[in-house]
C-alpha cells in the first residue's frame, strides 16, 4: 500500500482516526492493574475447551469472566 492508501484507509475508519496535538498534550499514561495467580476449579469440559483454542487460553477466560462482571453491575 502506498502513503496515500494507507491515510484514506485510516480516515474512513471511525476507529482509526488521527491524533493532534492536543490529544497528546492531555494524554495520561494508565497502567493497567496486574493479573494475580490463583487457583480456580473448573469441570474438566470448561477447561478443555477453552484449551482447545489455542494458546492465551487463560486471557480469554479471565475475558468472559470479565464480561460477566460488568454485566451483573449494570
Amino acid at each position: 500500500m502506498t502513503e496515500a492508501e494507507i491515510e484514506a484507509a485510516a480516515a474512513s475508519d471511525g476507529d482509526a482516526q488521527p491524533t493532534d496535538e492536543a490529544f497528546w498534550a492531555n494524554a495520561e499514561v494508565v497502567m493497567p492493574q496486574p493479573k494475580r495467580a490463583i487457583s480456580l476449579r473448573v469441570d474438566s469440559d470448561v477447561l478443555e475447551w477453552f484449551k482447545s483454542h489455542g494458546s492465551g487460553y487463560q486471557t480469554r477466560m479471565n475475558a468472559v469472566l470479565r464480561a460477566y462482571m460488568e454485566a451483573q453491575q449494570r
